[in-house]
């Protein structure tokens, strides 16, 4: 028998061990109890959409949380390089297809490809092709599709077919002779055929695709906008300049759907945006006088002709701490479920194919055309320039040659010229990574 001294020693010794035991299991209970939270940046209306799916998310992985950061357009790109050069980026963001290859060049996008190799939700046969390719820099996957958009024809079905054609252009030919007939319907200037605004690249740029140019040459260090082929389609669009068939004063658009309502252009080559705007802004008596087509071709055996590859995917960035939770979200967006919910809630065009067998997306005439379009896309050049290069130099000697300030033959010189300059470093860093892998 112990002395009672020892018992009550021993007695103790098992309460501090027992109040130890206790201690660490409640704590390690509270630690597996916390919760991941994610950073999650997303780009103008979008987030208000997306919150309502990560709401579901969230309860069905209880640990993690999501949290949504509304960012508009106008200011994301800011945002995001302020956010890089701080070391605050968030753990996934809403990320331009135009954008990824700045981000790449910045070391600060995490590789996806192992990520999609392990995956049963994500795979490269689940989506369009030309989206998919756009999220690649050389071999290297960088961001998930997570909606789509693309240009498609918006068009008069009642004009055009007063000017002879039953079904919209197939060819650069049919969509010439189309415009010619219009502008002999109208009879005099006050009305055009086709409005191809100077303030924007994409038709100045697509045509150029469909025609077989590179748009950049020498490993996309330099501008090919001089080239036979992209010089055959630049010289084709300023002709519609040229014979009043469009609007050179993009003035004269003072807005774009009482243009488009009143006859004062019956063509129009825009995206999915415009088309729950057409049908709010349009009256009731042209519900029945518009439609869209998949975009012409060069000529009849490839129609239709080739769009841009557009939309934005899902990227994680390198800094977060979180990529196994990351990837749950992004593969959860990317449900074809998520892909119908997220459409219904916002109607941006679902980047997973199989998505476009609902219903509602499937009721939807004007909507057709795009699925088909979306066939037939193709990525932009991946270098972090080309943002900067469409959007200012691309529009300004468009606009020089439509107004007649230029030849188009001098308008291509002369921006082979300004793209050449932004590309300089872009030039200088391939000839020092050349010497370095010479050594």
């Amino acid at each position: 028998m112990l002395p009672q001294k020892n018992i009550k020693l021993a007695n103790v010794i098992e309460f501090v061990l027992l109040f130890l035991f206790l201690s660490v299991d409640f704590n390690c209970g509270f630690h597996s109890r916390e919760k991941v939270q994610i950073n999650f940046w997303t780009m103008g209306a979008e987030a208000e959409h997306v919150q309502k799916l990560t709401k579901e998310f969230e309860e069905l992985n209880p640990n993690i949380s999501v949290k949504v950061q509304a960012i508009p357009w106008t200011a994301a790109h800011e945002k995001l390089i302020t956010a890089y050069a701080s070391g605050t980026t968030p753990d996934i963001v809403q990320m331009g297809n135009t954008w990824i290859p700045e981000f790449v060049a910045l070391n600060s996008l995490e590789k996806l490809n192992s990520y999609v190799k392990d995956s049963k939700v994500i795979s490269d046969t689940n989506y369009f092709n030309g989206i998919w390719k756009s999220n690649f820099i050389g071999d290297d996957l960088y961001g998930v599709p997570w909606y789509v958009d693309t240009r498609v024809l918006f068009y008069r079905t009642d004009i055009l077919k007063r000017a002879g054609y039953s079904s919209p252009p197939k060819t650069w030919e049919e969509l010439y002779d189309v415009c010619k007939r219009i502008k002999k319907l109208n009879n005099n200037k006050a009305k055009y055929s086709i409005f191809i605004p100077t303030n924007e690249w994409a038709p100045f740029i697509i045509l150029g695709l469909q025609s077989g140019a590179k748009l950049l040459k020498d490993n996309n260090s330099m501008g090919d906008f001089s080239n036979p082929d992209y010089k055959t389609a630049f010289k084709f669009l300023i002709k519609f300049f040229k014979e009043n068939l469009a609007p050179v004063d993009i003035t004269e658009v003072s807005n774009l759907y009482q243009a488009f309502s009143s006859g004062f252009f019956a063509m129009y080559i825009t995206g999915p945006w415009n088309v729950e705007e057409f049908k709010r802004r349009l009256p009731d008596s042209l519900r029945y006088s518009w439609m869209t087509a998949p975009l012409p071709a060069l000529d009849g055996h490839h129609y239709p002709g080739l769009s841009l590859a557009g939309g934005s995917s899902l990227s994680i960035f390198k800094t977060s701490e979180h990529k196994k939770e990351d990837w749950k979200l992004v593969e959860y967006l990317s449900r074809r479920e998520s892909q119908i919910e997220f459409y219904h809630l916002s109607t941006d065009l679902p980047a997973v194919m199989s998505a476009w067998e609902d219903p509602a997306l499937k009721r939807d005439k004007y909507l057709t055309a795009f699925y088909e379009q979306l066939q037939n896309v193709i990525p932009m050049p991946q270098v972090p320039e080309w943002e900067q290069i469409v959007s200012s130099k691309v529009q300004q000697y468009a606009e020089y040659a439509a107004r007649g300030k230029e030849t188009p033959d001098e308008a291509l010189r002369l921006l082979d010229k300004d793209v050449n300059k932004i590309l300089e470093k872009r030039r200088w860093m391939l000839s020092n990574g050349t010497k370095k892998n010479s050594k």
